[in-house]
């Protein structure tokens, strides 16, 4: 993330250290500041390949794989819009086992954690229920079946799903991701690089790459 931060632009902000006079000022960066992708690429599935994380792959590793570089590990948060790290990408297998340990504790690992439904079909092969809903442990349906010209019960359509499994599902759709084709790179380099300016026309500006002021929520 060091070559994101170093685009971040800065910004002189009144001092609040010991000793400091009224007209003093700290540069600082401007977390303000976010990068975001141009509207158009983001909602072009076309600029994306689809991607799963392998093992414990960070993103630094994802960028040096297809980019060929681990500096754009940035352009592959951007390109899923994730900004917290730890809870939106999947934990590395020592991590998730401690994590599952404070959760849980080691004894509850497999105990249950809902029930899921099975796929229930009729004759004619419809759906009736859905595989997956979350319901209580005993649950019934009931449906009438065109092909008997009968009421149909059906008992215990639940699957019961354990901690475990509950929270390695979670792991496993963070581990789907989108990641902005290789040759759209310098594009999104200098979107971000543009986006990061400031504008000439605020009355805090000092030049594209400093304003000056008080009030940082004016700096975003």
């Amino acid at each position: 993330m060091s070559n994101y931060f170093k685009r971040l632009p800065d910004l002189e902000y009144i001092s609040r250290l010991k000793d400091s006079k009224l007209s003093d000022y700290i540069v600082v960066k401007n977390l303000f500041k976010k990068g975001v992708l141009r509207e158009d690429i983001y909602q072009n599935l076309s600029s994306f390949n689809k991607y799963k994380i392998i093992g414990d792959e960070r993103p630094d590793n994802v960028a040096n794989k297809i980019y060929g570089s681990a500096v754009y590990d940035w352009i592959v948060l951007l390109s899923n819009n994730i900004i917290n790290i730890e809870e939106e990408w999947p934990l590395s297998q020592l991590s998730f086992e401690n994590y599952m340990l404070r959760k849980y504790g080691e004894e509850n690992y497999n105990s249950v954690h809902h029930y899921e439904t099975i796929q229930v079909k009729n004759r004619k092969g419809d759906v009736i229920v859905p595989k997956g809903l979350e319901v209580p442990s005993t649950y019934t349906v009931k449906y009438f079946d065109s092909v008997g010209s009968e009421m149909i019960t059906r008992d215990n359509i639940t699957l019961s799903v354990t901690n475990n499994e509950y929270e390695n599902k979670i792991q496993d759709q963070k581990r789907n991701i989108f990641l902005i084709r290789p040759n759209l790179i310098q594009e999104v380099i200098n979107q971000v690089t543009k986006f990061m300016e400031y504008d000439e026309g605020s009355t805090q500006y000092v030049s594209e790459n400093l304003v000056r002021g008080e009030d940082s929520n004016l700096y975003s």
